[in-house]
């Protein structure tokens, strides 16, 4: 080795990538926690899947709305 440090395919040693592994895979299940509640509020929202009468009546907003004003 030139340099002195074990060759592998990346150029990093055994430390340096189980260390990028570990910062890569917190990322990734962070990344994967902020889409899956991300999805889950868009569900909340507005169903991908409309209702038999369309999207009019499935909406959350229209329920807040049914609430508020019947307690208001």
């Amino acid at each position: 080795m030139a340099n002195g440090r074990d060759a592998s395919l990346s150029g990093l040693t055994e430390a340096e990538a189980r260390e990028f592994h570990s910062i890569f895979m917190t990322s990734f299940v962070v990344f994967l926690v902020v889409a899956i509640v991300a999805h889950i509020l868009v569900w909340a929202w507005r169903p991908w899947l409309p209702g038999v009468h369309g999207y009019s009546t499935s909406s959350l907003i229209d329920g807040v709305q049914y609430l508020t004003s019947r307690f208001a």
